[in-house]
């Protein structure tokens, strides 16, 4: 397989980087800074993208790519990756579940705890030296709390089990009603935020999906509401969200994505009841080496003739 292109994206993994090295020929897209004259010059060596949540494969690269047979994402999302365009040209598209689910469902409770109970506030307190000048202020119990979440899938589903260990009640939202779940359901994201005390973003990116949560869903959530997002940054509306913290409409938010990468609203720095996180929900070295592990197997597959491991097109 040493003779077949590889195109990565991104830096996204050392580990990742090193081992298609080893096993492919591989192209370090980052690394030009012409990046069309870069594909037209490789265009018939490369069959093969890796992708992340960040840098994926669009339609104007996949135009640039005639040998492309195979997209392996590092990622569970596949928002940066133009499926239609995929499935017209017979590319193959894999990306990396369930290896994801337990550290982004564990940051999911982790913002939660953060938030209500001001966790990195009290930090900042002590290393500030205001302890000496009296007891941080009273926060918020997160037992027993109403959680509404916001996609029933693989990562939404750990969440939930999370939570009822903390006796929270568990509603959800979802193009349609699971079977067997004993959550409760409502048919619209506005009635979920009506009658939840904190809204945890976990479904897929797409243009359906795209500011789900608006001003109308914020406003429903209401000023003791806490929003955690722990999916995609456009999942929410960030100009409507900056808003209501500013103003006191929203209790707080815990955010481990934005809406435009890596910048951040500037207006939520000084905010104590916000967390923000620079999108580490898969990020700790022992699932990164699983996902990395997963697009390599994904691509061996592929090019042994071999079905794919974890297949979306």
């Amino acid at each position: 397989m040493e003779t077949i292109g590889v195109l990565m994206t991104s830096p996204i993994s050392a580990y990742l980087e090193e081992e298609l090295d080893k096993r492919f020929k591989l192209f370090r897209f980052w690394e030009s800074p012409e990046k069309k004259e870069f594909l037209n010059k490789n265009s018939l060596s490369i069959r093969a993208v890796v992708g992340n949540a960040s840098v994926g494969c669009d339609a104007a690269m996949i135009d640039l790519l005639p040998k492309l047979e195979i997209v392996s994402n590092f990622s569970v999302g596949l928002d940066k990756v133009d499926l239609v365009k995929c499935k017209e040209r017979g590319v193959r598209v894999t990306n990396t579940p369930d290896v994801l689910t337990d550290d982004v469902a564990d940051l999911a409770l982790a913002l939660i705890l953060a938030v209500l109970r001001g966790i990195c506030a009290c930090d900042r307190y002590v290393r500030g030296g205001s302890w000496i000048k009296g007891d941080f202020k009273l926060t918020t119990k997160f037992s027993g709390k109403t959680v509404g979440i916001l996609g029933l899938g693989r990562i939404g589903s750990g969440i939930a089990k999370r939570a009822e260990a903390f006796g929270c009640p568990i509603s959800y939202y979802s193009r349609s009603k699971k079977p067997n779940i004993n959550y409760k359901y409502y048919p619209s994201v506005v009635e979920l935020a009506a009658n939840c005390d904190i809204l945890v973003v976990a479904c897929p990116l797409t243009e359906e999906t795209r500011h789900i949560v608006n001003r109308e869903v914020i406003d429903a959530l209401g000023p003791k509401g806490v929003i955690i997002n722990i999916g995609r940054g456009p999942h929410v509306d960030e100009a409507e969200l900056v808003s209501a913290l500013v103003e006191g409409r929203l209790a707080g938010a815990g955010l481990d994505v934005f809406e435009h990468e890596p910048h951040v609203p500037e207006q939520l720095f000084d905010l104590e009841n916000v967390v923000l996180l620079p999108h580490v929900g898969s990020g700790t070295v022992e699932t990164r080496k699983d996902m990395a592990d997963l697009v390599i197997r994904n691509l061996e597959a592929h090019f042994l003739n071999k079905p794919l491991i974890t297949p979306v097109v």
